[in-house]
């Protein structure tokens, strides 16, 4: 409440105010200034004789105004800084708010938005301060998080709900729909012109070169791919440098892991691996050679050549099924 002169005079609870006074629009924030060799006196006058039994710190207003202390009020224009949180509604409603002033901050730059009301900008897990860094004629599709800190360069396009954590995307890559890239601390980097998704997954230390391309359901970790290097479909390269134009193929994976350490594969420049192919690490597939599909290699092969590592086929003519027996 103010007096006539607009000073001052008292806070007063909801419960307790009278009807003028519920209708006055003004509303105390919580936070509050109070000199420290007044504020022990007042704090021992404080009683619960009000509607709630509760002790109000807001109480100590009036004290300040009956001792003759000035109490000045800082009037914000943006209700938004002081808003208080009591209920996951209200959380939630003050979390959009956060997100669609970051939104417009980003398309003010020239950042393209698909719709800023979908569009998450978050600290991440481990409290890294979020921040997104664009450069001109970036889009972003619907759904979108991003945490941490994350580079996007000119003209690089996120389609929608992608989840990109720590992770640097070079000028004109692509990253197509619901794709997960997450560096934690050792981060993740897509080069230029790279085309990524959609449904693929970049883990810590993936550094991907230009032109690369990932596809659906492949993940990468600890890895490095050269310029050209393609993985479209349902692989996994895990602690393996992999040279230019390496064409790996679906369902193929690093065995990286012995149970106790991790090792590295080297793919060297333009080979290719057939699909289903497992390579053991540690191993080296020499420039130029082809990996038979179904493979497992177990040991380095000489540049150009060609490997394969599978049972021979048998084939019997004639043969019955196992039938189901009838249920007695």
């Amino acid at each position: 409440m103010r007096n006539a002169q607009g000073t001052v005079q008292r806070i007063v609870e909801q419960k307790d105010a009278s009807d003028a006074e519920r209708a006055i629009t003004e509303i105390y924030s919580g936070i509050m200034a109070v000199p420290a060799k007044r504020l022990a006196h007042w704090l021992a006058q404080l009683n619960n004789h009000n509607a709630q039994g509760e002790y109000y710190l807001t109480d100590i207003v009036a004290m300040a105004v009956a001792d003759g202390v000035d109490v000045v009020a800082h009037r914000i224009t943006d209700a938004v800084q002081v808003a208080g949180v009591n209920s996951p509604l209200q959380l939630a409603e003050l979390e959009r708010a956060h997100q669609q002033r970051q939104a417009h901050r980003l398309m003010e730059q020239g950042i393209r938005l698909a719709d800023p009301a979908r569009f998450d900008l978050r600290d991440d897990v481990r409290g890294h301060a979020a921040q997104l860094l664009c450069g001109p004629d970036v889009e972003i599709d619907v759904g979108c998080i991003f945490t941490g800190k994350v580079e996007l360069g000119e003209g690089a396009s996120i389609g929608a709900y992608c989840h990109i954590s720590n992770a640097t995307i070079a000028a004109g890559a692509v990253i197509h729909p619901y794709t997960h890239i997450d560096g934690e601390k050792l981060g993740a980097s897509v080069g230029e012109g790279a085309l990524i998704g959609p449904f693929a997954r970049l883990r810590p230390g993936a550094q991907l070169g230009k032109e690369v391309h990932i596809g659906n359901f492949v993940e990468v970790k600890n890895s490095i791919l050269a310029d050209g290097a393609k993985a479209n479909h349902l692989a996994y390269l895990g602690d393996a440098s992999v040279g230019e134009r390496v064409n790996y193929g679906a369902g193929s994976i690093t065995a990286n892991y012995d149970g106790a350490n991790k090792h590295r594969t080297v793919i060297e420049a333009d080979v290719h691996v057939g699909s289903n192919c497992v390579l053991v690490a540690p191993v080296t597939i020499g420039a130029g050679g082809t990996v038979g599909g179904g493979s497992t290699i177990t040991k380095s092969t000489e540049p150009g050549a060609l490997s394969v590592a599978r049972g021979k086929q048998v084939s019997i003519a004639n043969w019955t099924r196992p039938a189901k027996q009838p249920k007695p």
